[in-house]
């Protein structure tokens, strides 16, 4: 593809980055097949090779206008284009740059900045979110019934272990796992002390700013990636062997800070250090695969796996999780068109209810064709988003293990 950037953009520090991402994409339209939004809407604009075009023509001198931030916002970035795409095109840079320069010059409606920082303020309130959220769950019988089903049970805590061990990992609490679904992480400390892996968490209410930066507060989301890196840093230093994410998309983030960083004087090292640190959980466990033990006696055999667009697309981790359950001893079920978004992708539930809204029953239908006997994921997001009006238990895939 052809460029000729805008003078306001060559000035940019992006420049190089937009050029290289735009001269890679050669029209195919591959990634229109397995874009999710392009799939319900069946409009050039709101898939991956539309809003490409879009981005170019504001990068080369087009005014920015309300109808093409009304198409970037409807894309999920869950990056299944970028999995397709023959010719490896960055798509989620290029969506992720193009969305900030257009704010710079067309800022928001002030009602819709409000929303947006007062979701990332709520969820990332500790104590405020954690009281809101135990207030919906001891009154969810008064509710309506679709305002229910989007209030969590309230999970019976599980006894945690806290052994010591030489080797140590670091792991991420998140903003919101904790109260909506504390088990995760305690099912996985549990088993890697098992394994010999003594778990440590860093204090405070540390966000890995994923939320922040997806909902147009970059800002905000860079000071709070920089707390996480300064609260890991001691560990790190002290010689932690890895830092382990449980929920996938606080995963991608985590990996992306080298990049989101790179220059940043002061913390580009540290960033860089810390994306080398990084590893997905399925990525643990599996080194110790040989010592998983098929059980027989379970109630709960048949699983369907959902694998989230940030394991499959963003880390590339696909079938992992699978292989991990059939050695535990469960049943695999078929799941059609894998490959597709559940709708929750961090807070674009809350921004685009009506579109996450179909991708969730679409979803749902697709994770159901084997008559599974539970679901199992990898991201408290997309956890919490197929629980909504579904009758099999819907858990992490640590819990089964």
């Amino acid at each position: 593809m052809q460029t000729r950037l805008a003078p306001k953009i060559q000035q940019s520090h992006h420049a190089e980055t937009i050029e290289t991402i735009l001269r890679k994409c050669v029209h195919c339209g591959f990634c229109n097949a397995t874009c999710p939004t392009y799939q319900l809407l069946g409009d050039e604009l709101d898939g991956p090779r539309g809003r490409i075009y879009q981005m170019k023509q504001y990068f080369e001198g087009e005014p920015a206008n309300v109808e093409i931030l009304r198409h970037l916002d409807r894309c999920l970035t869950c990056r299944a284009c970028e999995t397709t795409c023959p010719s490896g095109v960055q798509y989620s840079h290029l969506l992720e740059i193009g969305k900030q320069l257009i704010e710079v010059e067309l800022p928001r409606a002030r009602l819709d900045r409000l929303r947006r920082a007062a979701i990332v303020r709520f969820i990332n309130s500790g104590w405020l979110f954690t009281a809101c959220i135990r207030l919906g769950q001891a009154f969810a019988w008064m509710l309506p019934a679709g305002l229910r089903q989007s209030v969590p049970p309230r999970q019976p805590a599980l006894a945690r272990s806290s052994g010591s061990h030489a080797r140590k990992v670091l792991m991420l609490a998140g903003c919101v796992q904790p109260t909506l679904t504390p088990n995760t992480n305690t099912s996985a400390v549990n088993l890697l002390d098992r394994l010999g892996v003594e778990v440590v968490e860093a204090q405070g209410k540390l966000c890995c700013g994923a939320a922040a930066m997806h909902t147009s507060e970059p800002d905000f989301a860079l000071r709070q990636v920089k707390q996480l890196i300064d609260s890991w840093w001691p560990h790190i230093e002290a010689g932690v062997e890895a830092i382990v994410v449980t929920a996938t998309g606080c995963g991608v983030s985590v990996r992306d800070y080298g990049h989101l960083l790179a220059d940043d004087p002061d913390y580009a090292e540290k960033a860089g250090t810390v994306s080398s640190l990084y590893r997905d959980l399925v990525e643990v466990i599996e080194t110790h695969s040989d010592r998983i033990e098929a059980v027989e006696s379970r109630s709960l055999q048949r699983v369907a796996v959902h694998t989230p667009c940030t394991m499959q697309h963003g880390l590339g981790l696909g079938n992992r999780v699978e292989r991990l359950l059939a050695l535990a001893g469960y049943e695999i079920c078929r799941v059609e068109e894998a490959h597709l978004c559940c709708g929750s992708a961090g807070t674009y539930s809350m921004l685009q209810p009506a579109l996450s809204m179909r991708l969730k029953v679409n979803k749902q239908n697709a994770l159901s064709v084997d008559q599974p006997d539970v679901i199992a994921t990898a991201n408290i997001g997309c956890q919490l988003q197929l629980a909504q009006g579904e009758s099999k238990p819907v858990v992490h895939w640590i819990e089964l293990i």
